[in-house]
């Protein structure tokens, strides 16, 4: 039992789901907002993610952009998730409601 691990903690929960993770570093706060496409951790599933939005905003805009792209989604620390992938939909909307917004990732 030398080599052994601990796996489970009462106080941690599950080690082994956290080992491999990183955290993603805080978006910059300069007032754009940046809308990804991301698959990683979803199941290969796509999901439009917008990150940027002002706080007292976050619930409005998100129910604004599943009603304009006619699907799910949702709004959670701070970033606001789309499923499928609506880039152009959601970076039109958004400047049309005065967002400086910007395409980042890949």
């Amino acid at each position: 039992m030398a080599e052994s691990r601990r796996v489970y903690s009462t106080a941690d929960g599950d080690l082994r789901k956290s080992a491999g993770r990183r955290e993603a570093p805080p978006p910059p706060n300069d007032g754009i907002v940046r809308v990804t496409r991301e698959t990683s951790g979803r199941r290969g599933k796509t999901v439009t993610v917008v990150r940027g939005i002002p706080p007292r905003d976050l619930a409005s805009v998100a129910s604004d952009l599943k009603r304009q792209c006619s699907t799910g989604g949702a709004a959670k620390d701070g970033v606001v998730e789309i499923q499928g992938d609506h880039r152009p939909k959601v970076v039109a909307r958004l400047e049309s409601q005065g967002y400086r917004v910007k395409l980042a990732g890949g």
